[in-house]
């Protein structure tokens, strides 16, 4: 795989880094998705890495950044948000057909990235997989007592409730808030119902970093019921590491991970086992 820079779009307005083979694929692209307003390396690099451990498995990628972001300029269209993701990760897929043959491709995002793969994942045919990274996720009955239960089962907890309660208003007074107002329950579950009937093969993996509204394996099938169930669908939590996968460690699990369920999903000849 060569690493090659590209400016590209509709309107020329994109930069994106694509490995690309010498050869046609014969396995689906891998498309990254920036996570937040983070430009196309990720948090910590995490997307270079990710990248590159696919090119080494045969998987053709791109890393790029949507119009606005990072070194990304603007379409000059007047769009949706959601029509304007749609359209990048098209002019995207379209350039990873053109370097390396793809015809089938899988999106990876973060957080709003994960949101914004759900978007193209429910609309575009070529799209054969996606791995949502903290995606969408619901405080259920199960997760408020996992997190109230044990705190009004403790006096320690009380007294430090009454001691410090004026001081923790103040402070979430003042608290910014970055997170995505989420989609509906029943919207999300109905989207991920149509992807599997469509064929697609999903991955969701959610960190201990969101523990406001995620705290248990359990969790996922709390939220999506029976489709967790499904067998196109592998879920993963990891309970001790943050959302941005800021330590080493973290990142080659996270890694490794995602680098195992593509190679089972979307075999390539040119695929090796995980280390």
């Amino acid at each position: 795989m060569q690493e090659r820079a590209f400016r590209f779009g509709r309107a020329q307005h994109m930069i994106g880094i694509a490995g690309v083979p010498e050869q046609p694929a014969e396995t689906p692209g891998v498309i990254v998705l920036n996570a937040g307003l983070v430009h196309r390396i990720g948090p910590f690099r995490l997307h270079v890495e990710l990248a590159r451990r696919l090119n080494a498995c045969g998987y053709p990628t791109l890393r790029f950044d949507l119009s606005t972001v990072g070194d990304s300029a603007a379409s000059e269209e007047s769009q949706t948000r959601e029509q304007q993701v749609c359209a990048d990760v098209d002019d995207a897929m379209t350039l990873l057909g053109e370097q390396a043959g793809c015809t089938r491709f899988v999106v990876i995002g973060l957080c709003s990235g994960a949101q914004n793969a759900h978007t193209v994942a429910c609309v575009d045919p070529k799209i054969a997989g996606a791995v949502f990274l903290d995606g969408y996720a619901y405080r259920t009955f199960g997760y408020k007592l996992r997190r109230y239960l044990p705190k009004l089962l403790d006096p320690a907890s009380w007294r430090r409730a009454l001691t410090h309660r004026q001081r923790s208003v103040e402070v979430a007074a003042g608290e910014a808030v970055f997170s995505v107002a989420p989609l509906p329950i029943a919207v999300v579950r109905q989207d991920l119902t149509g992807m599997l009937a469509r064929g697609l093969k999903l991955c969701l993996i959610y960190s201990g970093g969101i523990s406001n509204y995620f705290n248990h394996a359990r969790q996922f099938r709390e939220c999506f019921g029976r489709l967790v169930g499904h067998p196109n669908i592998s879920t993963h939590f990891f309970a001790e590491t943050d959302h941005t996968y800021i330590l080493t460690g973290d990142r080659r699990r996270l890694i490794e991970t995602i680098e195992r369920w593509i190679t089972q999903q979307f075999p390539s000849v040119n695929s090796r086992s995980p280390s």
